[in-house]
């Protein structure tokens, strides 16, 4: 019984800084002994570990450096490449519109040497070419070109519908 009531007597709060003080002192011994040894030149299995874990961090840093550049380049060529696409693409779109501006003048004119010349043309010609003349305006108006060759083959081309119909073919 005396050894509880003695146990009852204990001042925890000396104990806990007792247990405070211990652990200072080992954790300052230990300091010094990790000093004498970094002074000696040896090497702990410990502080080869954070060497480790330095060293590797440092190249981890560096690693994701040059994945930054390699990704700027990356985008930068991406970006270049677009520019080019984009522009072959409004290459090719101009040459697609001024092929159906040729074939449309083709046509037109074509038929109209058919009738100034006199051959017979049926009234679903001259429909269809009077057609194609309308979407070979709307394409100028939308590329902001001017009509100057087609004009006068159109009025041959008008002329000779009045006339026909006049005819009543």
């Amino acid at each position: 019984m005396e050894s509880i009531t003695e146990l009852m007597n204990i001042n925890f709060s000396y104990v806990l800084i007792s247990v405070f003080v211990i652990l200072i002192g080992l954790k300052s011994v230990s300091s010094v002994l990790e000093w004498g040894i970094e002074k000696l030149g040896l090497e702990t299995k410990w502080m080869r570990k954070r060497r480790e874990e330095q060293d590797l961090l440092i190249q981890t840093s560096q690693n994701l450096l040059a994945l930054q550049k390699q990704r700027e380049q990356d985008v930068a060529r991406s970006d270049r490449r677009d520019e080019e696409i984009a522009n072959d693409i409004r290459n090719l779109t101009q040459m697609f519109v001024d092929k159906e501006i040729d074939d449309m003048r083709w046509e037109i004119n074509n038929f109209a040497t058919k009738v100034s010349e006199g051959k017979p043309c049926n009234k679903d010609s001259f429909k269809h070419c009077i057609h194609v003349y309308e979407k070979y305006e709307k394409i100028l108006e939308e590329n902001g070109l001017e009509n100057g060759e087609v004009e006068i083959s159109m009025e041959i081309i008008n002329e000779a519908y009045r006339q026909k119909l006049k005819e009543g073919f």
